[in-house]
């Protein structure tokens, strides 16, 4: 059986700086019409950055729509047109000043797939230079580089509530080339 669901109109009911928003009528399977609605995003990335000691590269920040610091890896929305990989170069560099000599593709993770479309693609980098950080303006971060080790505990102690890091950790976590003491 293949769940699909098909529109059979569509509103736009805000437009924003960041998001859009619209009011969706569907189809559902069975034949009835319902609504949905759907925060448009463009989409974003997230860099698991891995230095030579094991050390994971976080940014420390405030986030507003939370109200409170959060400590999550480095990351930030797609350009319009531009491609993920190209992206999760450009905010690692920001953010941090890392360059990495490896880039790879870790997948991608929807953020909350029942009302938003955005998806964030996740990278992990390794073979790391020291640069210096830009973030953008208005932006206020601190690099943190924290032991792989540290991470997992704190992942498991609910100190790390960002999606894409979580999301990412576990990915990496699965690698046969991370340490599994």
């Amino acid at each position: 059986m293949q769940f699909k669901e098909e529109t059979v109109a569509r509103q736009r009911v805000y437009e924003g700086i960041i998001v859009n928003v619209r009011r969706d009528q569907v189809r559902l399977m069975d034949g009835r019409v319902t609504g949905r609605e759907v925060v448009e995003h463009r989409g974003g990335v997230a860099v698991f950055a891995l230095d030579e000691q094991n050390r994971v590269a976080l940014v420390r920040q405030y986030r507003y729509p939370m109200e409170e610091e959060t400590v999550e890896l480095p990351a930030g929305k797609l350009e319009p047109g531009e491609d993920p990989r190209d992206s999760a170069l450009r905010e690692l560099a920001e953010e941090t000043g890392l360059v990495p000599g490896t880039l790879e593709e870790l997948g991608v993770s929807y953020s909350s797939p029942g009302i938003l479309s955005e998806r964030i693609y996740l990278y992990f980098a390794k073979d790391l230079t020291q640069g210096q950080a830009r973030p953008d303006d208005g932006e206020f971060v601190e690099t943190l580089w924290v032991p792989y080790r540290q991470l997992l505990d704190m992942a498991a102690k609910g100190e790390i509530k960002d999606g894409k890091t979580l999301a990412a950790l576990l990915k990496v976590s699965l690698r046969p080339d991370m340490p599994k003491d």
